[in-house]
């Protein structure tokens, strides 16, 4: 469980809206500039923010996340970088939930009570654990819990619905529901699974319910807003700034997409 979130999801409930979540890798574009990049997400209207832990063999992620992981690799990203940076976007953004969006390895070999205890001291609000199985989370649960850190699992159209149960009794903060089968990446459309998947994981939790995987203009922020309590996006903010001359106008590209994100999560 984790306030920060709380209100937020709140707030957006109360505004008859859902909450716009941004996405974007640490060390991406440069390891100093990520904290910039992630500015630009909030400056532009999202309500609560991931940066991503890179890693090297990022299973979930399609081209446009993994080309980003590789450049911040190559850049020398370290996980310290990482919550530096959370720490840098908190200070400046008290108000805003930033979590860290990690597969386990990374969490694992640095210790999951250290990461757990080194996070909450920079003021992140929990982890998105795409890859790790619920059953064998009790060591992070355990640490996430004692430091207020919400800790987000993925359920996926494929997923039964006892299986969505067990997975959302443990979760806390969100659940990230995958709108489609398959790897990160923008879509021409988000998919007719994600509404279902939605409806049947409301079935099992109160927890706040966010779609990602796919999303990436006003219109199909809108479309998913219509059923879902947050709607994620990823792919779509790296590729501008992938697509950029160069770092400053990549950051007003960013701003500008969650602008109109920001406004299609308003717009049903």
């Amino acid at each position: 469980m984790n306030e920060q979130l709380d209100a937020i999801f709140a707030a957006a409930k109360a505004e008859n809206r859902a909450a716009l979540v941004g996405y974007l890798p640490a060390g991406f574009p440069t390891v100093k500039g990520a904290a910039d990049a992630v500015q630009a997400l909030i400056d532009g209207g999202c309500d609560i923010v991931e940066i991503g832990l890179p890693h090297s063999d990022p299973v979930l992620d399609g081209p446009t996340i993994q080309t980003a992981d590789d450049i911040a690799l190559r850049n020398g990203v370290r996980t310290s970088d990482v919550l530096a940076t959370v720490g840098t976007v908190t200070a400046a953004n008290p108000a805003v939930p930033v979590l860290v969006m990690t597969y386990w390895n990374p969490v694992d070999r640095y210790g999951a009570a250290r990461f757990a205890a080194d996070l909450a001291a920079v003021g992140g609000a929990g982890c998105i654990l795409p890859d790790l199985p619920v059953e064998e989370a009790g060591p992070w649960l355990a640490a996430a819990e004692r430091h207020g850190l919400a800790s987000v699992f993925v359920v996926a159209p494929s997923s039964r619905d006892e299986r969505l149960g067990t997975i959302t009794a443990r979760g806390t903060g969100f659940v990230y529901a995958a709108a489609v089968m398959g790897v990160t990446g923008t879509r021409n459309q988000v998919g007719e699974l994600a509404e279902d998947l939605v409806k049947r994981t409301r079935a099992t939790t109160d927890t706040p319910v966010c779609v990602g995987l796919g999303v990436s203009t006003a219109a199909q922020a809108a479309e998913v807003a219509a059923f879902a309590d947050g709607v994620i996006v990823g792919s779509a903010f790296v590729q501008r700034l992938l697509d950029a001359p160069d770092e400053q106008a990549g950051y007003a590209a960013v701003r500008e997409l969650a602008a109109e994100l920001a406004k299609g999560v308003r717009a049903h």
